[in-house]
Formats: C-alpha cells, structure tokens, sequence
C-alpha cells in the first residue's frame, strides 16, 4: 500500500479492516495468557508471599534501562522477557485486580503513562503507529486476589517496512524467539519527545 507522493505516512502492512477499533470479548472461558498469568500470580505469592507482577516492576526500575514511564501511580516498560520489538507494559503500581479498582489519581497517573507511550510510539517514525492493545484483568471467578491488572502493548512492526512474522517457533512450536534487544527498543523509545511530532512548533 504505497503512500501518496509527498507523504510521509508509513504503510506496510495489509489488513482488511484498515480503521482503530475495539473489540471486548464475552466467553464463558477465561483466554489462556490470562489464565496462565493468573495461575503463575497465585503460586509466586502462595511461594513467596509477593505480587509477581510488583516484582517484575521492582526489577525494572532498578535495571532501569527498559524503563519509559514512571510516577506516583504508574509505570510503561518494555518488559525484559518482551516477544515484540517495541513491546510494552503499562500498569498501576497498586496491585489493583481490575480497572474499576482503581483511585481516581491512579486513573489519571495510568491514563498519562500510556498517553506517553503512544506518543513516543508515533514519534519514533513519524506515523499512526499500528499496534494491539491488550487489557489483562482478573478472572471473574478466581485469580483475583494475586492478579495484577495491565495493559500490554504489542506493535507488529521491527523497522518501518518490516513486519515481526511469525514463523515455526512461534507458530508450530508456541515459542516465541526475540531477535532484537529489549534495551536497545526500550531506549529508541525513551529518546522520543512527549510533544507529539504533529504538534511540535504549533501554536498552543
């Protein structure tokens, strides 16, 4: 899909719906990432007696280097276990179950952490950069006392005009290979402005 002379627009891929949209699912069971992140959670603090999910947090702010948002109420990262390039985490500090748990302030400190992320998602190469969003809360009926609610971010470009394709690990095997550094992604993306690039030397 060639962009228009001119343009800077960045298009390589195809899909049959080219438009924003969301989707939420109803089923009467629970999607296997979740279900795994659930069972994992319950037994590292039935081990250990922490949240998995607020180790993995502590872990990357003292590494630091995968690191792209933090305050009060909120931290973006591209976590060190990241299946995608440009992979990213945003979540609550507070081991909240669901959104709807969530203060006001942590709301609000949330909603600024994935604002920079896009942002810098954008910025990176000058386009409506494509990804899939995930919400991952707690099982209706269990998990939820170790859960911890999140969003994960999966964009399905490496370079501008390269597709992450999925090949026989991933899909004949169900493992995924990482062949780019979570560091090296992390910092491409901490380098970008908090101005979006369409703003940058409008007037406010």
């Amino acid at each position: 899909m060639p962009a228009p002379a001119g343009s800077s627009a960045i298009a390589p891929w195809r899909v049959s719906n080219p438009h924003p949209h969301c989707q939420i699912y109803a089923t009467n069971f629970v999607f296997k990432h979740v279900e795994t992140e659930a069972r994992a959670s319950l037994r590292h603090q039935s081990e250990t007696g922490r949240g998995l999910f607020q180790d993995i947090v502590e872990a990357e702010e003292r590494d630091g280097r995968r690191l792209l948002y933090a305050s009060d109420g909120a931290v973006a990262f591209v976590p060190y276990f990241a299946r995608y390039a440009y992979e990213v985490y945003v979540a609550p500090r507070a081991p909240r179950a669901h959104f709807h748990d969530l203060e006001d302030a942590e709301l609000r400190d949330l909603a600024a952490a994935l604002h920079r992320v896009l942002i810098q998602y954008d910025n990176l190469w000058r386009c409506s950069f494509p990804y899939v969003l995930a919400v991952h809360q707690a099982p209706v009926e269990a998990g939820g006392a170790a859960f911890h609610t999140h969003v994960q971010i999966y964009p399905p470009l490496r370079k501008p005009h390269l597709l992450k394709y999925l090949a026989g690990p991933e899909i004949g095997g169900g493992n995924f290979l990482s062949d780019t550094s979570p560091e090296e992604k992390a910092a491409e993306l901490r380098a970008q402005p908090a101005v979006h690039y369409r703003r940058r030397g409008a007037s406010p």
